[in-house]
């Protein structure tokens, strides 16, 4: 069993992150082109329903701006897939980063084609970037060829060289390069990682959301104050196994929750009706459930869930063991005993990592167990614990309920968070820090 006193756990790849960030920097006459991840949900007439990731930006932003710097934003949105698409263009939050950022804010419709407004630009004004996806150079991936196909190196080659150019025309917009899009630090995509290459070491640094970020998880794996409680949610399983895996190693407890529990269900022989299920993931169930026996990590999961008969916020619903769960329904939610369990758990943490709910927090009458969990974290916080939560939904969760402010820390980031505590280098860090 692991040793439940407070100990540290010294970080074997430290980065010294003050000497990368842009708070000696004075952008005073200087054009700033900032990665920043504005991937925010829109609703379906294009509104913003949840402004987090703006408001993460700002205090970079306004750091340039009150410098007297201009100021370029680049990010992107969706999976348009290299091809436009009016669904994800960022004309639609134009007016929100205007009203964060208190500042009139020029949009230039084609990211690849904005020299001639970028020139323009004066100390203290703004330009938003349309959608970088919208350009198959941004992620660098061939379109339209199979990885099978035996072309498929040589267009793969291709690419990597017109990737290269598109970073190269977004770097000649500006004199310095901030990267403060953590969400996207985990892809070396041209404006994450391939920009870097055309600025001068002095020229090309981090920003104030990026170190927070980095900050917090250096948190979670250099001074780990036992216990360390981990909670991890979401549909599947085999989205999540490299960070279940290398959690094992670290934590004491791992809370499993969501969509994934009706396929360790399903693993031990139950019934688990229309659930979400990787049927072809049931032997790494099994080899998981091992895995923390072995490890001595008290692995945490549901036993009883709310089912319902339809995916639906008004569907009919009841209280069902998740090894029995009857034909014709399925598992929207944790059940009572469920959300007990957990909460016990998590109430008695000193460090906690959270990713992903526990059920469909989306529909307001299957949001109980997500709520069970954030009321637990909110508990432990106050009685001293370190508290993480990161991934898009784990947010959205904390900000539906009004409680972002009472944990410790919560990340922009979903992947790129989720690789960070695997112990995976950032290629948007790497980059920078050169």
């Amino acid at each position: 069993m692991k040793n439940n006193s407070p100990i540290t756990i010294k970080n074997s790849n430290p980065l010294n992150i003050k000497k990368m960030t842009i708070d000696d920097f004075n952008f005073a006459g200087k054009k700033a082109i900032v990665r920043v991840d504005f991937n925010v949900p829109l609703d379906e007439n294009g509104h913003v329903t949840d402004d987090t990731r703006i408001r993460g930006a700002l205090p970079t932003l306004k750091k340039i701006l009150a410098d007297g710097g201009s100021l370029i934003i680049m990010s992107h949105m969706g999976k348009p897939k290299g091809k436009v698409n009016p669904k994800f263009s960022l004309s639609q939050i134009k007016d929100d980063v205007a009203k964060a950022l208190g500042a009139d804010v020029k949009f230039a419709p084609d990211c690849a084609n904005a020299a001639e407004a970028a020139a323009s630009l004066k100390p203290g004004e703004v330009l938003l970037l349309e959608n970088l996806r919208f350009y198959p150079e941004e992620e660098g991936k061939p379109v339209g060829i199979d990885k099978e196909d035996p072309a498929y190196e040589a267009a793969k080659k291709e690419m990597k060289e017109r990737q290269k150019e598109f970073a190269k025309t977004l770097a000649s917009y500006a004199d310095v390069y901030v990267n403060d899009a953590f969400g996207t630090a985990h892809r070396k995509h041209a404006s994450t990682a391939v920009i870097a290459d055309y600025f001068d070491k002095q020229d090309k640094m981090l920003g104030y959301l990026m170190e927070k970020e980095v900050k917090a998880v250096d948190n979670i794996l250099s001074d780990i104050k036992r216990p360390f409680t981990a909670i991890m949610g979401g549909s599947k399983v085999s989205t999540k196994i490299g960070i279940i895996e290398n959690l094992m190693d670290k934590v004491d407890n791992l809370i499993l929750c969501g969509g994934m529990t009706y396929t360790f269900a399903k693993a031990m022989g139950g019934n688990v009706g229309l659930s979400l299920c990787e049927l072809d993931k049931l032997d790494l169930a099994l080899d998981i459930m091992k895995k923390a026996k072995d490890k001595g990590v008290n692995l945490v999961l549901g036993t009883d869930c709310v089912a319902a008969d339809k995916f639906a916020n008004d569907a009919n619903t009841q209280i069902c063991s998740v090894m029995n769960i009857p034909d014709g329904w399925e598992g929207m939610d944790a059940g009572p005993e469920t959300r007990k369990a957990f909460a016990n758990v998590i109430k008695d943490a000193k460090t906690i990592l959270w990713n992903g709910p526990a059920g469909v927090f989306e529909f307001d009458n299957f949001t109980a167990g997500s709520r069970a969990i954030a009321d637990a974290i909110v508990e432990a916080t106050n009685n001293g614990a370190f508290s993480l939560v990161g991934g898009g939904d784990s947010v959205a969760c904390v900000n539906k309920f009004g409680l972002a402010d009472q944990v410790s820390y919560v990340s922009t980031g979903g992947g790129a968070l989720l690789e960070a505590i695997e112990g995976k280098i950032l290629p948007g860090i790497a980059a920078i820090k050169g």
